[in-house]
């Protein structure tokens, strides 16, 4: 594995890092205290080829290999990783699912300006009661004709403000769901979805979450992507994406946590000396030092493997997942700690950094879940 980037890669960087600073940094407390999403940023971003990600270019990706995308992601998380969020899904679940599975007509209608930043997308999975479970949906389908009528209940399913359509899964048997789940593309004026966003969450404020209510939704059965009873592959496919996403995001969220103290460390003046001089401020911040190490170091690894097509990326994007988002929350907790009271403020960064880190542990597979994966994987009770 090359620990060191390409000149291209650190333009790459670069040019991420100072679109976040100059086009994200001055707004991103104002819109997450508004807990709405900056559409318009996303747009800017997808301009610079940013959310193109690792879509091939026929399809309006900019064909990026993974190491690449996985700077990016980093990059704009230190600022914001609601607006990474948004760059990753034509890459994730919800764009690599139409890419593998889709017709022609699919990708050019729907991957491909997802891809240009011209329009936006939400993938609901998640069902009130079958989280990580995810084949354990009872959302139902009906054929009828040559369309299909779903009735069902998906929860915690982000962007449903900005949304051109849902990427959704159903299943033709509830007795029996697991082998006849199939996905669909629903657009968002189609009568019989209705979205109803979740208002003042903990974190992710930016990110418009909510449930996606679906009665006697009809579907025409070309919008179905795949073949009936693909739907788990699809959902599926790109599951070590979106867990290569949430840990790129969450590891830039740490490492702004640590620029953070760091600076404040240097700053503050308590007994005549920075706080920074202080063993047990010291002892925080080695703390998280070692921990973004490592956490990079998984991550990295992820990106690295995928681009070599090494088997064992399973295994590997839980252990990366699961490191960055621990790490995430270690790191945000302590610099709430190092900047004191002023931590504790609404407008501080590291207030932010602390209320979103917490979710990382939860999305696209809560920790318990990817520990149990690593381990089963080392003890070959799983294919890793």
């Amino acid at each position: 594995m090359d620990f060191g980037w390409s000149d291209e890669q650190e333009q790459i960087r670069k040019t991420a890092r100072e679109f976040a600073e100059r086009e994200i940094a001055p707004f991103v407390g104002e819109y997450d205290y508004e807990e709405r999403f900056p559409a318009e940023i996303a747009r800017k971003a997808a301009e610079l080829g940013f959310m193109g990600g690792v879509v091939p270019a026929e399809y309006g990706g900019s064909a990026l290999d993974f190491v690449s995308y996985t700077i990016i992601l980093e990059e704009i998380s230190k600022v914001c990783h609601a607006v990474a969020c948004a760059l990753s899904f034509p890459s994730g679940l919800c764009g690599a699912g139409i890419l593998q599975y889709g017709t022609e007509e699919q990708k050019q209608k729907y991957l491909k300006p997802l891809a240009e930043g011209k329009i936006f997308a939400a993938t609901a999975v998640t069902e009130p009661h079958s989280g990580t479970d995810v084949a354990a949906m009872q959302t139902v389908a009906v054929k009828d004709g040559n369309s299909y009528v779903i009735n069902g209940n998906k929860a915690w399913i982000s962007f449903l403000d900005v949304c051109n359509f849902v990427l959704t899964f159903a299943t033709l048997d509830r007795v029996n769901p697991r082998k006849n789940i199939c996905a669909f593309i629903i657009e968002r004026d189609t009568p019989g979805m209705k979205l109803k966003p979740y208002k003042n969450k903990l974190g992710f404020r930016p990110l418009s979450s909510g449930d996606v209510f679906l009665e006697d939704c009809r579907v025409p059965a070309y919008n179905r992507v795949g073949a009936e009873g693909q739907g788990l592959k699809v959902a599926m496919c790109a599951v070590e994406n979106g867990r290569l996403g949430v840990a790129a995001r969450a590891l830039g969220l740490a490492q702004a946590s640590y620029d953070a103290s760091i600076k404040y460390a240097r700053e503050r003046i308590v007994f005549d000396q920075p706080i920074g001089r202080f063993q047990l401020v010291q002892s925080m911040l080695t703390d998280m030092a070692a921990g973004l190490e490592g956490a990079r170091a998984a991550t990295y690894r992820l990106a690295w493997m995928k681009n070599q097509g090494l088997p064992g990326t399973r295994a590997q994007a839980s252990l990366a997942k699961m490191m960055a988002s621990d790490v995430a929350l270690m790191a945000a907790t302590h610099a709430v700690q190092i900047h004191g009271a002023y931590g504790c403020l609404g407008e501080s960064p590291v207030s932010r950094y602390f209320r979103d880190a917490k979710i990382f542990q939860i999305v696209e597979g809560q920790n318990q879940l990817h520990r149990s994966v690593v381990a089963e994987s080392a003890l070959g009770y799983r294919s890793a």
